[in-house]
C-alpha cells in the first residue's frame, strides 16, 4: 500500500480489514511525515454556559430537557468570573459551547464573546458550533451569514467542529432528528472558511452508525477542505453510553477506535491535524492513538460538562505537569500550541 496515494472509498473500507499492527504502522508513518514525533496540545477551558436546550438529540446526556432535571443558564458574570481565574492559570484558549437554549437572547450568545474579547484580548475564542449557528439562524430569523458575521464582529477566533456527529441522513434522522442537517454544516463551515477563519469537525462514532458511514463521513470532510482547506483537525469522538436514550449496551472496543483512528490519518490526506480527544477516549487510549496516527491530545480543559455527563471521566480536566509527564513516557515530544497550531513551546 503507497500511504502517499489519495485512497478511494471502497480502499479505506477494506484498511478496517487489515493487519492491526500493520495499519497502525502505516498510519504512523503518515503521522511521522507531517509530524514527526511531535504531540501538540493546549491549555484551554471548555465552558458550558447552558444546558437548556431545544432539540432531542438521543444521544445526549447533557441536556436538561430530557433525563437531566437540573437546568442552568450562566449569566455573563458568571462566565466572566471563570474566563479571569483560568486567564490567571495561564490558559490560551475558551472552549464555548452550549446548547440551543430558546429562553435567552441573542446578545446572551454573541455578547459575552465580545466582552472577553475586549477584557482578555490575547485569549482565543473557540465557540459556537454549526449546530448552533444553525439553532440562531432559525430561532432568530437570521441568515447564516449574518450569524457568522456577528460571530466575527463580537470576537470568535475559530469554530469548534461539533454537531457534524454522522452525516449520513438516515443515521442522522434516527439520532438527532431536527438539528442542523450534514448539508446545512458544511454550508456553515464553507461559509466560515470563507471569511477567512479557520474550524474543526468532528465524527461521533460507536453508536448505530457502520463502517461505510464513517468512511462516507471522511470523505465528505476531505471533499470540502480541498476546496477551502479550512480545517485544522479533524476529531473522532468515542460515544459515551450511559444517561441517554440511544440504549448502546457495549461500548465500542479500543482496537476499533484505533483502527478508525489509523484509518482518518490515512484517509484524510488534506486536514493536518488528528486529535485524539482524551475526554470521549480516556487518557490511556488517547495516549495509544499516538502511534495510530494522532498527534494532538487536544489540552488540560480544567472542566467539561457534555460528555462527563454521559459517563466520560473528564469532569475536572487534567494537570498540566501530568499531562506533558505522559506524553514523554509515551516516547512522544509534547508541544505545547496555540488554537491555530502555532507552536508555543516544547516541553
Amino acid at each position: 500500500m503507497n500511504i502517499n496515494n489519495r485512497i478511494n472509498f471502497d480502499d479505506a473500507l477494506k484498511l478496517y480489514d487489515m493487519d492491526f499492527f500493520e495499519l497502525g504502522e502505516f498510519a504512523d508513518k503518515k503521522r511521522q511525515e507531517l509530524h514527526g514525533k511531535k504531540t501538540y496540545f493546549n491549555i484551554n477551558r471548555h465552558i458550558n454556559p447552558t444546558n437548556v436546550c431545544a432539540d432531542v438529540c438521543k444521544f445526549c446526556a447533557y441536556s436538561a430537557t430530557r433525563k437531566n432535571p437540573n437546568q442552568y443558564t450562566m449569566t455573563h458574570e458568571d462566565i466572566m468570573k471563570i474566563v479571569a481565574e483560568v486567564d490567571a492559570h495561564g490558559a490560551k484558549e475558551v472552549h464555548i459551547v452550549s446548547a440551543h437554549n430558546p429562553n435567552v437572547t441573542l446578545d446572551w450568545y454573541l455578547g459575552i464573546f465580545k466582552k472577553i474579547k475586549t477584557a482578555y484580548p490575547h485569549l482565543h475564542v473557540k465557540a459556537l458550533t454549526a449546530a448552533e449557528v444553525d439553532f440562531l439562524s432559525r430561532h432568530h430569523g437570521l441568515s447564516y451569514d449574518e450569524v457568522l458575521d456577528l460571530m466575527v464582529e463580537n470576537g470568535v477566533d475559530s469554530m469548534p467542529g461539533g454537531g457534524a456527529e454522522i452525516f449520513d441522513e438516515k443515521v442522522r434522522d434516527y439520532i438527532c432528528k431536527g438539528k442542523v442537517t450534514s448539508d446545512q454544516w458544511f454550508e456553515i463551515h464553507r461559509k466560515w472558511h470563507e471569511r477567512g477563519k479557520k474550524s474543526n469537525v468532528t465524527m461521533l462514532f460507536g453508536h448505530i452508525e457502520s463502517r461505510e458511514n464513517r468512511i462516507d463521513h471522511m470523505m465528505r470532510i476531505r471533499e470540502l477542505q480541498d476546496i477551502t482547506g479550512g480545517f485544522n483537525a479533524f476529531i473522532p469522538l468515542v460515544y459515551q453510553t450511559e444517561n441517554n436514550y440511544l440504549k448502546i449496551e457495549k461500548p465500542i472496543t479500543a482496537n476499533e477506535i484505533l483502527k478508525t483512528m489509523a484509518i482518518a490519518r490515512l484517509v484524510l490526506d488534506n486536514v493536518p491535524n488528528l486529535k485524539a480527544y482524551w475526554v470521549t477516549s480516556t487518557v490511556n487510549l488517547a495516549l495509544v492513538a499516538q502511534e495510530f496516527g494522532a498527534n494532538d491530545l487536544d489540552g488540560t480543559i480544567e472542566k467539561e460538562s457534555i460528555n462527563s455527563a454521559a459517563g466520560a471521566k473528564s469532569a475536572n480536566g487534567v494537570n498540566l505537569e501530568d499531562f506533558t509527564a505522559l506524553i514523554k513516557n509515551s516516547g512522544f515530544t509534547p508541544v505545547e500550541r496555540d488554537s491555530v497550531y502555532n507552536e508555543i513551546k516544547v516541553w
